[in-house]
């Protein structure tokens, strides 16, 4: 990651000060709340991408600083919810936030972070920022709606599973590369294939995260492995499992999503490594990189450019 930050360091630092300028709140556990999840580590990849989506336009002004840090308190928000809802106690290798304060603060600390980025957002006075942020925070919680409806359920498919990684990670990633076009000035044709670039990233970045769930060190990851299978989520791994393997494998991997939990873990992966689950979900993501790299092709010739094509072999190549 290292690359990235040399090239935007100053817009980094811009960002980070008007994270700090805008989490101030009077209430003291809204602030204790918000700081420890904002710091404690994370790559910032929403707002990398912001930043260089902008200045591969051309950019040369100072709102996409704003923005970039309007991306960071949406995605903090959906962590600190998504890790209530998951029952999660370990993220990025420290305690949650639900464990450390409780799950009431981070449920109404996550709704802080939501309110003051929709107060940044009006702050920049461009209605279609607004449209695409205020579109892309309706859409991802209907993702977590989906995903919510989707545990536990050995009957998801493929595409079931990929509308759920478009809807909850992938929006994200595609509002922040569009939020870059746009304040780029970039024609209309520019602008999607700019949102074409950062949905695949997202479902790239999302499918590599779900092989690391079976496949990761946890020192590297920062979270348990087998979380997925432990909240009964029917990740591209075990689909692939249930639909390529044994019927013993497929057995065993229908009774862990249903049941949850972590018992079934061991002859899960196994099953997992003996159908080639994992070569599969990373060749899919592959695919969405390859697809990514591609929509960059209406972009002019710059660093900015170059690190956004590395940002997808990135996505694919990590180890956390």
């Amino acid at each position: 990651m290292e690359q990235f930050y040399n090239l935007i360091r100053s817009d980094m630092q811009a960002v980070d000060a008007v994270i700090r300028q805008r989490l101030h709140s009077e209430v003291v556990l809204v602030r204790q709340v918000a700081e420890y999840i904002i710091q404690s580590g994370g790559k910032r990849l929403r707002p990398i991408l912001v930043l260089l989506s902008a200045r591969a336009l051309g950019y040369q002004g100072s709102n996409h600083h704003e923005l970039a840090a309007v991306i960071e308190f949406i995605h903090t928000a959906t962590l600190l919810h998504d890790d209530v809802v998951d029952d999660s106690d370990l993220r990025r290798g420290r305690q949650t936030a639900n464990a450390m304060f409780g799950n009431s603060a981070s449920v109404l600390v996550g709704d802080f972070l939501y309110s003051r980025a929709f107060q940044m957002m009006v702050a920049v006075n461009d209605m279609r920022i607004m449209r695409v942020l205020s579109d892309a925070t309706n859409v991802i919680a209907e993702g977590e709606v989906l995903q919510l409806m989707n545990c536990h359920n050995a009957d998801v498919d493929e595409a079931g599973y990929l509308q759920v990684i478009r809807y909850k990670t992938a929006k994200l990633f595609e509002a922040a590369a569009q939020l870059g076009a746009i304040i780029g000035g970039a024609s209309s044709v520019v602008e999607q294939a700019m949102s074409t670039y950062g949905i695949h990233l997202g479902t790239a970045f999302q499918l590599v995260d779900d092989v690391l769930d079976y496949s990761g060190a946890e020192l590297e990851t920062g979270k348990h492995l087998g979380d997925d299978l432990a909240e009964g989520k029917p990740t591209l791994p075990l689909i692939f499992v249930l639909q390529k393997g044994s019927a013993e494998q497929a057995a065993c991997v229908r009774r862990a999503i249903e049941n949850g939990g972590r018992d079934d873990l061991p002859e899960v992966s196994a099953a997992i490594r003996a159908t080639g689950a994992l070569e599969y979900a990373k060749s899919k993501a592959a695919q969405e990189a390859d697809l990514a790299a591609s929509a960059l092709a209406v972009l002019p010739t710059s660093q900015y450019k170059e690190s956004l094509l590395e940002l997808s072999l990135f996505a694919v190549a990590r180890s956390h």
